[in-house]
């Protein structure tokens, strides 16, 4: 069979790693679905383009690209928030949009899906604001364009949109001659050397030596160069809030989560009192820092991040993070051992007659297994396991930057396909998951089995912590959650478990680790006013003037 542009498209999607494609069909991209159902690469039907954007960020983070396939306007529209939270968070997805004909767009007729007034380019124009790139395909350019914004796509670690014209499906397209992605290339070694040697200077007169840790690690490949980095010293290692899972926290030299003042006693002074602080891959928002109270050792720490590396005021520019933590390690190999911080002994919630959020969040610790992938929703979850310790392996995905509100339960599924292998832990609000539960039957249909644990506190308890107020716009709809599986189709291939008490969630648990791939849904009821320790500190720091009288 001869190359197409939509095999030749597919093809580079594989090679990238990608195996699914989210989305939704629609008469502009039903022929290119043809061609993926012709193809090794598996179509995964979504409820709705939101749910497919989300997913297809889930994926991405654990296969390292993901991909979406929406149609012309309605679709991409319904798709650009979870777009805009890859693009937030650099995460890369690849948004294919079925469009109308080149005839069509030629002649500027007022077709469905369009304004009527004969103008193509508005979302593409649209999308200028939350991708790095972006193209739609013609005859002439599609080879190297879809090639062009693919590497894009993956360089950048951000979103890409590709539309293809439903003329174009099957025009013919070259083989490609070379790989989509180049080899790596060698840093520039005088760039390299002076990096070397402006470290070496700022390590030979510190005596305690620390490293912070953040999300770009991951998306950028230098999860092993950091780990390298940290044994070798050995290095007391902290995580910032969006790179909760980047380090191994079952490692003595975990010095826990850095989230400015409202970080543990022991991680403010080890980030905080470090004579050089590695920081790697941070990123200063306020979610990150505990409402901007981070304190970095001015003049004393080295900044890596994906291309360029600061020590003080002096950048150096195209060294790959991996190349400069290389160099570090190397300079950090052979130094005094470093005193390594002593956690806080784990003290068991007590126990009560109800379930609280203290046992909630201890049961749940004990549930969670190396190499699982723990999925949090920025809100109440999110809170309750920022302090949990890890076991080795377990990747951790949420949504710190973005925060958009029922992201988890889609993108979990993404992570169910991207990692079949490994157990997928769901843990969400009930506010938020009211607002993408359909896409539970898409984990039945495509055989995905997570364990979910619903947090049923009767509506936004993020809301009523930053906000206190009787007022009933943090309430929502009281939902029978145990019947939401068997709604949506997932029949005998899901259980489901309401707990109200720490017997009950404790016999959850239990069944949950016999579910024989089935999916686990467990309501978890807890009171409106009842906090994760953590919440309680962060919300005081976004509190409105409204709730604290009128003082900012």
């Amino acid at each position: 069979m001869s190359t197409t542009v939509a095999t030749r498209l597919i093809a580079r999607l594989r090679e990238i790693g990608i195996e699914h494609l989210f989305g939704v069909p629609a008469d502009y991209n039903l022929d290119f679905l043809d061609r993926v159902y012709a193809s090794e690469l598996a179509f995964v039907g979504n409820c709705n383009e939101l749910g497919a954007a989300y997913a297809a960020d889930g994926y991405a983070r654990l296969r390292g690209a993901g991909a979406l396939l929406t149609t012309f306007g309605v679709g991409e529209l319904s798709a650009v928030n979870g777009i805009g939270g890859s693009y937030a968070e650099s995460v890369p997805v690849v948004e294919i949009v079925g469009a109308p004909s080149t005839r069509v767009t030629a002649a500027g007729l007022p077709m469905h899906h369009t304004m009527a007034d004969g103008d193509f380019g508005r979302f593409e124009r649209l999308h200028q604001e939350v991708t790095c790139d972006r193209v739609t395909l013609t005859a002439e350019n599609a080879a190297e364009e879809m090639d062009r914004v693919l590497r894009a796509c993956w360089e950048h670690k951000r979103p890409v949109r590709i539309a293809l014209p439903t003329d174009l499906v099957d025009a013919p397209a070259p083989d490609p001659d070379e790989p989509l992605l180049p080899e790596a290339q060698s840093p520039d070694a005088p760039v390299l050397e002076a990096f070397r040697a402006a470290a070496s200077v700022l390590l030979a007169d510190a005596a305690r030596v620390a490293v912070v840790a953040d999300h770009l690690v991951e998306r950028h490949g230098a999860h092993e160069a950091l780990a390298d980095l940290v044994a070798a010293g050995p290095l007391p290692a902290a995580a910032m809030n969006m790179g909760k899972g980047v380090l191994d926290e079952s490692a003595a030299t975990f010095a826990g989560m850095y989230i400015g003042a409202a970080s543990a006693p022991v991680t403010r002074r080890t980030v905080e009192e470090a004579d050089c602080l590695v920081a790697v891959g941070v990123l200063v928002t306020d979610a990150n820092t505990g409402g901007f109270t981070h304190a970095f050792p001015e003049g004393r720490t080295i900044e890596v991040q994906p291309y360029r590396t600061r020590i003080g005021r002096a950048e150096f520019g195209g060294l790959p993070m991996a190349d400069a933590l290389a160099v570090l390690t190397d300079l950090v190999k052979g130094r005094a051992a470093a005193e390594l911080p002593q956690p806080a002994p784990r003290v068991p919630a007590a126990e009560a007659a109800e379930l609280t959020q203290a046992v909630l969040w201890d049961r749940v610790a004990a549930f969670v297994r190396a190499g699982d992938v723990v999925v949090a929703e920025q809100g109440t979850a999110f809170f309750g396991i920022a302090d949990m310790r890890m076991p080795a392996g377990v990747s951790v995905v949420s949504q710190v930057l973005w925060s958009s509100i029922g992201y988890t339960l889609p993108a979990a599924l993404g992570t169910c396909l991207a990692a079949p292998d490994r157990r997928t832990l769901l843990v969400i609000g009930d506010g938020s998951l009211q607002l993408t539960a359909q896409e539970i039957g898409t984990f039945a249909r495509a055989g995905a089995a997570p364990v979910i644990v619903v947090v049923n506190n009767g509506g936004y308890t993020i809301e009523r912590a930053i906000h206190p107020t009787d007022a009933p716009y943090n309430d929502i709809a009281p939902w029978r959650y145990t019947d939401l599986p068997a709604a949506f189709g997932a029949g005998d291939r899901a259980v489901s478990f309401r707990a109200a008490t720490p017997a009950e969630l404790a016999a959850a648990l239990a069944e949950a680790e016999r579910a024989d791939g089935r999916l686990v849904l467990i309501e978890a009821v807890v009171d409106p006013e009842d906090y994760p320790g953590r919440l309680a500190a962060i919300a005081a720091k976004y509190r409105t003037p409204a709730a604290t009288g009128g003082a900012a």
